[in-house]
């Protein structure tokens, strides 16, 4: 094969694949904190941090749906060989949702579980410019002592409203990474969401 979309994406795929697993740990179980993660040949127009997301969690019993603007055939055939994944064909039948953060999908027609199973609700991961300018979002809630700030590039502003009606749900919901250029952040749907 000649597709450098097939090419491997992590030099040691085990350790690579524990720290990225690590990573996204960190970030979920502290909202707002911005943790390093890359791979290497991310599908276009996925990034690096997006495609680590997609390798680490990613797997046979994970749909995964891509937004237009982040989907590719690159990225279907990559998905499907590195994760073997199936591909859903609604973003409520999804586990992940791929999408480009400054236009995100309708985000009510995420999968959100239910209240006997909470753990079906959707992982959105949203692809952003980066951390450090933009919109600063004040974040409150558990794993966060009083109050953090995070800054994010390119958010749409549907998001927020869209976080507030998610936090009503809980212990349904769905949660939410960012995945800038070599780094992640993220709002489990337990976190309270407001602009600065």
């Amino acid at each position: 094969m000649t597709d450098a979309s097939l090419a491997t994406p992590f030099a040691d795929p085990v350790d690579d694949c524990q720290r990225s697993f690590r990573a996204v740990l960190r970030a979920m179980s502290r909202p707002g904190t911005v943790e390093a993660l890359d791979a290497a040949g991310a599908p276009p127009p996925l990034g690096g941090a997006a495609w680590a997301l997609c390798l680490t969690l990613a797997d046979l019993e994970t749909p995964v749906w891509a937004a237009p603007e982040v989907d590719s055939p690159a990225l279907r055939r990559s998905l499907s060989f590195h994760c073997g994944c199936p591909l859903a064909a609604e973003p409520g039948n999804a586990a992940f949702v791929l999408a480009d953060g400054a236009t995100l999908p309708a985000l009510d027609r995420l999968a959100v579980g239910t209240d006997e199973s909470p753990e079906r609700g959707a992982t959105l991961i949203a692809q952003v410019a980066g951390f450090g300018g933009g919109r600063t979002l004040t974040l409150s809630g558990p794993g966060i002592r009083t109050t953090a700030t995070l800054s994010v590039e390119g958010l749409d502003p549907a998001l927020l409203p869209a976080l507030a009606d998610n936090r009503r749900l809980f212990p349904s919901g769905f949660d939410v990474v960012f995945a800038a250029p070599g780094a992640v952040a993220a709002l489990p749907r337990t976190t309270l969401v407001e602009e600065a």
